[in-house]
């Protein structure tokens, strides 16, 4: 018996001409999985990985996850303020009902910085992506010579993005799958086009062990609505933390996350969704692990990891 139902491939066709990438609600503890401007940003090995179950009672409905390293370049300064470099990849899996894409990005990053604590950082990822069709997960009402027999396609994939910061605040933007490579074994109208994204966010110090986070991000398609997060966040002692969050017309999120010892995180995010597909119960959960090699200086610092 088929796994996925028609609806399935309703949803992909629907999402085909908007969102093409995956959307996480935790985006602002993986800033790297999203602008590789972030690549070897922090002086140290950082290594995380996320999970997303996205709408858990609807059938094909997304998972998505990826795993992502970065790490500095070891070059000497000529000067106390000359370039510094990092590089880092991405390896990212997406499924929707019959449809599985898979892509794998290596990174490079420069980071310049003005003063002590204002930095301009670009960098650039790099890599291919795979589509995938798996034909024996959908069935339809009548035949279709679409969706005939299963196929799979591999195209380039690039990206680039730019960050700015201060001590407490910053300011990324990011654009991906910048080529518009094509599908044509789905149909001539099935191509990549460019994403962007804008996030920012500010670090208010309560006291010595007490830090609040807000942020934004801005998800800008090539077609259909513009996705926006808010997110605003509470830090104690650089262990713990928690928030509330809103992405508007579809959920409010819940976040939470500790340390375990000093160098490995977990972080969790419940997404209640407040769209239309909230009738059928259709909540969402996401996990991200991280390892940091880096010792934090100070327990009054922020959650987010360009201040950690």
């Amino acid at each position: 018996m088929k796994k996925v139902i028609f609806i399935s491939f309703v949803i992909f066709s629907s999402m085909v001409f908007g969102q093409q990438i995956p959307q996480y609600s935790q985006w602002f503890l993986n800033q790297f999985a999203i602008n590789p401007a972030h690549a070897g940003i922090k002086s140290c090995l950082e290594i995380k990985t996320l999970y997303r179950n996205q709408w858990t009672n609807l059938e094909g409905a997304p998972n998505s996850g990826f795993l992502t390293f970065a790490t500095p370049l070891a070059t000497k300064r000529k000067k106390l303020y000359s370039a510094r470099q990092g590089i880092g990849g991405k390896f990212e899996r997406d499924q929707i009902g019959p449809f599985t894409a898979n892509r794998f990005n290596l990174s490079y990053a420069a980071h310049f910085n003005f003063s002590q604590v204002n930095r301009l950082s670009v960098g650039i990822s790099a890599g291919m992506q795979q589509w995938i069709f798996d034909k024996t997960k959908t069935t339809t009402l009548v035949p279709d010579p679409i969706i005939a027999e299963s196929n799979s396609a591999i195209t380039p994939d690039v990206a680039f993005g730019a960050w700015w910061n201060g001590s407490n605040y910053y300011v990324g933007l990011a654009f991906q799958q910048i080529p518009r490579g094509s599908w044509g074994e789905i149909g001539d109208d099935s191509r990549f086009k460019l994403h962007a994204m804008l996030n920012g966010g500010y670090r208010f110090v309560v006291k010595e062990n007490v830090s609040l986070l807000p942020s934004a991000m801005l998800r800008i398609p090539p077609s259909g609505p513009v996705s926006m997060d808010l997110a605003f966040l509470i830090d104690y002692q650089n262990q713990i933390g928690g928030g509330i969050g809103l992405r508007n017309q579809d959920a409010l999120l819940l976040f939470l996350n500790f340390k375990i010892k000093e160098q490995v995180g977990i972080g969790y995010a419940f997404d209640f969704v407040i769209s239309p597909l909230s009738k059928n119960r259709t909540n969402t959960h996401e996990i991200t692990l991280s390892f940091s090699g880096c010792k934090s200086r100070s327990t009054s610092r922020t959650i987010c990891p360009l201040f950690e």
